[in-house]
């Protein structure tokens, strides 16, 4: 026994104590921002109780609340899903349809008549000439001119004219592609390529960007809220090509036509908003972001950061190629540069 240790008995160990304020702490803070998120604080003295700057503090860093839709965004959405939804009515002879935006005669229009030469049955000719009425040369042509109204250039009239060549161009079941041209427009490859290239495309190819500065987001108007937010608000180039659905949602939709109609427009709100480059590019941003390309397949040159596109004189064209121009009455010469025009079909 006296060599014996003995050893010590195992100690007693109090109950691992669990910072329960903080828990209580967290718990009250999240309940509060909830709330807050729930039912903002309508006084400046609710708002002052946790911070010195007021409301914007919390306004900063919290999620914006959803709000409630109104009941014609209910129904444009409603109207938007069914037609998106609705599968494409097969055609035995699909067509494309060239939709020319004219004042009058087409000068190009011999080039036209070599492109679509061979190839009927496959494309629809349809002409909005606002001013006069056109001299053709081509029997691709005749008769092709529909009711037409006067346009101003960056009036919302500009608009109304794609709507009325949409309207009907959609009469023929078989148009499944649409493209928008003007009198200075001009085919950049074969009519197999384009016709394979837009026929064979699962989008509509629309500009649609982000412009930032005066001649964009600059034109925005607070007065299009809530149904168009500037966040929203895009800007494109005007000539299109789409797919019959994307057709059919612009002929359907009646509440960003009048959003824009209403509150885009030259001097509107001190603003000079150009509505034809912006409602498409804003309405198919909001209905359908994924079903266009963001780019279009015409090309314009607007190098020269001026309210028209690049045109040039007959001591500027080369021999490459060339083609003619009409703008307020004077005959100009614009270049079309030969080789690999990449994601281009027409240029204008």
């Amino acid at each position: 026994m006296g060599d014996t240790k003995i050893l010590p008995g195992s100690r007693h160990r109090s109950p691992l104590k669990r910072p329960i304020w903080i828990i209580l702490m967290v718990s009250f803070v999240s309940l509060f921002l909830v709330c807050a998120y729930i039912y903002p604080p309508n006084s400046d003295v609710a708002c002052y109780v946790f911070s010195s700057r007021g409301c914007k503090v919390l306004t900063d860093w919290l999620p914006p609340p959803k709000r409630e839709l109104t009941d014609e965004e209910i129904i444009s959405r409603v109207v938007v899903r069914d037609i998106l939804d609705t599968p494409p009515v097969e055609s035995k002879n699909p067509k494309i349809a060239f939709m020319f935006l004219t004042p009058g005669s087409l000068p190009f229009e011999k080039l036209w008549d070599m492109f679509f030469r061979g190839n009927e049955g496959r494309f629809s000719v349809y002409i909005h000439a606002s001013k006069e009425k056109p001299v053709h040369v081509s029997p691709y042509f005749l008769n092709r001119e529909i009711h037409s109204s006067p346009v101003t250039w960056g009036a919302f009239s500009m608009v109304d004219a794609e709507r009325r060549l949409l309207a009907y161009a959609l009469k023929d079941p078989d148009n499944q592609h649409f493209v928008l041209l003007s009198d200075s427009c001009i085919p950049l490859h074969n009519f197999d390529y384009v016709y394979n290239y837009l026929m064979h495309a699962n989008m509509s190819f629309i500009d649609c960007f982000v412009d930032p500065g005066p001649h964009g987001n600059g034109r925005y108007s607070t007065r299009m809220l809530p149904e168009v937010e500037e966040k929203d608000f895009r800007k494109g180039a005007q000539w299109f090509t789409k797919r019959r659905q994307h057709a059919l949602l612009v002929m359907a939709d009646s509440l960003y036509y009048s959003r824009f109609r209403d509150y885009c427009r030259p001097f509107a709100d001190g603003k000079n908003c150009i509505a034809d480059e912006h409602y498409l590019p804003t309405f198919f941003n909001l209905v359908d972001p994924g079903g266009i390309a963001n780019w279009s397949v015409t090309r314009v040159d607007w190098s020269e950061r001026k309210w028209h596109p690049k045109s040039y004189r007959a001591q500027d064209v080369t021999e490459i190629a060339f083609s003619l121009n009409l703008w307020n009455g004077h005959m100009k010469l614009e270049v079309i540069f030969n080789g690999n025009f990449g994601q281009y079909s027409f240029s204008c």
